[in-house]
């Protein structure tokens, strides 16, 4: 389709108008965690690295930190070996009621935080009798990051054929043969990808730990939102968010690069997920075991 001159000058301005919304409030924090006062002012009266050094001095944001870290990996973890073993079910199965458990396993990311955050708490402490602690907060964020690596497996799946399964299967490979040697290698960068969103989910919520978090601990958004009100700790939770912008860049444009190859069995030649290059393993496998 070919666009007017004056229709590309208005997309072009729609990008940038987009772009200036999303990124202006960031580059203020950026600007400010440079600000060499205590108080917020703009523009800043000077700019100093003296706040970048508190941030790794303060002990409670390392704790908190740490604390966000182990959250993140055990829940990511879980949504790994789940969603996976969801999506395998859903998307390589066809039986009766199949779209409507498809329904009920996105349904949790689409809930509004505070809905899940009081249901699992209410659900710990009156009907199980559990105190809350950081493995509530971790099975609190499993339940959305299971959706997030569910949707990225299913949907390599979709367009992945199982025709090399098929025939893995026929040549005698046994099922954990086959998941292995054909399907796992289609699947991996899909896997990999729905792992770094779902970290960088779990790393980045606040209603849901709110609600779900125990006494005396404290995940590094509640910090930041704890301190954020305190005059004296101001320039220092800009400055730590900051390095959290920096930090987070990094998983997000690996999920980026991972979701966009459309590598796979039945793909465009298995440049990315290991897809057709895993068949000649599989199938010379399956014949020695069939020879056995």
């Amino acid at each position: 389709m070919r666009l007017s001159k004056r229709a590309k000058v208005l997309l072009r301005l729609a990008v940038a108008l987009a772009l200036a919304f999303i990124y202006i409030p960031l580059l203020v924090i950026g600007v400010q965690a440079f600000n060499s006062s205590k108080i917020l002012k703009w523009p800043p009266p000077g700019f100093t690295l003296e706040w970048f050094s508190k941030a790794f001095e303060s002990e409670s944001a390392r704790e908190a930190l740490l604390t966000s870290l182990e959250a993140g990996l055990v829940a990511t973890t879980i949504a790994i070996v789940l969603g996976s073993l969801i999506a395998l079910a859903l998307g390589r199965r066809r039986f009766f009621g199949r779209e409507a458990i498809s329904f009920l396993v996105v349904i949790p990311i689409a809930l509004p935080g505070i809905v899940t955050g009081v249901a699992l708490s209410n659900t710990f402490t009156q009907v199980l009798g559990i105190s809350l602690s950081l493995m509530t907060v971790i099975i609190g964020h499993a339940t959305f990051c299971i959706v997030v690596v569910y949707n990225n497996v299913v949907a390599r799946l979709r367009r992945t054929s199982g025709s090399l399964e098929e025939a893995s299967s026929d040549l005698g490979a046994d099922t954990w043969q086959t998941f292995r040697l054909v399907t796992f290698p289609s699947l991996r960068t899909a896997v990999a990808a729905g792992a770094l969103l779902a970290f960088a989910l779990s790393f980045d919520e606040i209603i849901v730990t709110t609600f779900t978090i125990g006494a005396g601990e404290e995940t590094l958004p509640i910090w930041i939102f704890r301190n954020l009100f305190r005059p004296n700790q101001l320039p220092i939770v800009d400055a730590v968010a900051v390095i959290l912008i920096l930090i987070s860049i990094i998983p997000v444009y690996i999920a980026h690069r991972l979701s966009s190859d459309e590598g796979g069995v039945g793909g465009r030649g298995g440049a990315g997920g290991g897809g057709p290059s895993a068949a000649p393993s599989a199938i010379a496998e399956a014949e020695a075991t069939a020879a056995h």
